[in-house]
């Protein structure tokens, strides 16, 4: 089996910085925009871009997102010529081997890489909200002569420092790579998104195996050893809209952004879709006391109360005398009677009972999976 280019989407970390919302799931399976989960946007990203072969390289609680994935018929990864394969740590005469960072995920699977005999190998993160061409980025890198090439984007040089920030050339070779610095040289930020020749970093990472130092992340380790053995290290530059969900607050305020008629996004561009696996629900129903404004309604909803700037996602449900305002619903999830929610985030399938206050100022509160709430809540709880 031969392909030009393999992607690997790492989907493996806990996400802890998202609390409640990936105690049972890992973070690429949390839903997003009413109905999309957030691994949705960089799988249908592999399709439109021709990508016929995906690795999924799973290991913190992966059940929802195996289950999401299937066999990959939903982005139709499933024929002959094509598939997505879910990877899995495991155990073999060499002992366990549990990741321990992006690189070494990639180390642990070098005989699934090699099975598929890929010219590049594509490293993508899975909790990223974005649309790009991989094709465009391979055929940059191809016309570089570069044996790796990095997505960037340009981030306000006042939070340069939480990234991995790209010192490049007049022509975008990367010449100094800092991690997280205090202060920063420029604003291009690492996207997680890598191209590399694969004999060339197979070669790396099968020779760093033996050593006490493993090559164990892309950003710490494996870019710095391209940049000191002086490979062709390119910056590849991305202007669309990319957002990385990794927090309460930048999951729901890409949420609010993707509510927009406008957003960045475009999701009603036919040329670059978003593919996702849902079951059928039935049309959602408004009832004559339902009120509902600039808001996304998904199949399935029954509303009876007052939405305003949020999503309902699938089979929700929003009982008579209710507020919900500049929240997002999971799939699932029950409203009671006199309920007010506001600048929430509400889990998949957690119940809020009768008069319930779902609300603090200045903070976003959030409410987990199947959890149950009942009465008016201490706002400092």
């Amino acid at each position: 089996m031969s392909t030009e280019m393999l992607a690997m989407i790492l989907a493996g970390g806990q996400g802890t910085r998202l609390g409640k919302l990936t105690k049972e799931i890992a973070k690429p399976a949390v839903p997003f925009g009413g109905r999309y989960r957030i691994i949705d946007f960089t799988l249908s990203n592999c399709v439109n871009s021709g990508i016929k072969h995906v690795g999924v390289v799973t290991q913190y609680q992966p059940l929802a997102l195996n289950n999401h994935i299937g066999n990959g018929a939903s982005w139709g990864l499933d024929g002959i010529d094509a598939g997505v394969t879910i990877l899995h740590p495991y155990s073999s005469t060499d002992g366990e081997k549990w990741f321990e960072g992006t690189a070494h995920a990639i180390y642990q699977n070098i005989s699934y890489i090699d099975q598929m005999d890929p010219q590049y190998v594509l490293i993508l993160s899975g909790d990223h909200i974005y649309k790009m061409n991989y094709e465009a980025m391979l055929e940059e890198h191809i016309a570089n002569g570069a044996s790796l090439t990095v997505g960037v984007i340009e981030v306000p040089l006042k939070e340069a420092s939480r990234f991995g920030i790209m010192n490049t050339d007049e022509h975008d070779q990367i010449i100094e790579f800092d991690e997280k610095p205090e202060e920063p040289k420029s604003n291009l930020a690492s996207m997680g998104i890598y191209i590399f020749n694969w004999d060339s970093l197979r070669s790396v990472l099968m020779g760093s195996s033996s050593d006490e130092d493993h090559l164990l992340d892309f950003g710490k380790h494996v870019i710095p050893s391209y940049l000191e053995a002086g490979e062709k290290v390119y910056a590849y530059r991305f202007n669309g809209y990319w957002k990385d969900v990794g927090t309460i607050d930048s999951l729901w305020e890409a949420s609010m952004e993707f509510i927009q008629l406008d957003n960045e996004l475009s999701m009603r561009d036919k040329s670059w879709r978003m593919f996702s696996k849902n079951m059928i629900s039935p049309p959602h129903f408004l009832t004559e006391t339902a009120s509902v404004a600039h808001s996304l309604i998904v199949d399935g909803c029954y509303v009876a109360g007052n939405i305003e700037n949020s999503i309902l996602s699938t089979n929700v449900e929003v009982k008579s005398g209710s507020t919900v305002k500049n929240s997002v619903i999971m799939p699932g999830a029950k409203i009671g009677r006199n309920v007010w929610i506001e600048n929430a985030i509400i889990g998949e399938n957690a119940i809020i009972g009768d008069d319930a206050v779902i609300y603090k100022e200045n903070e976003i509160k959030v409410v987990g999976y199947s959890e149950v709430i009942g009465g008016k809540q201490d706002e400092n709880q």
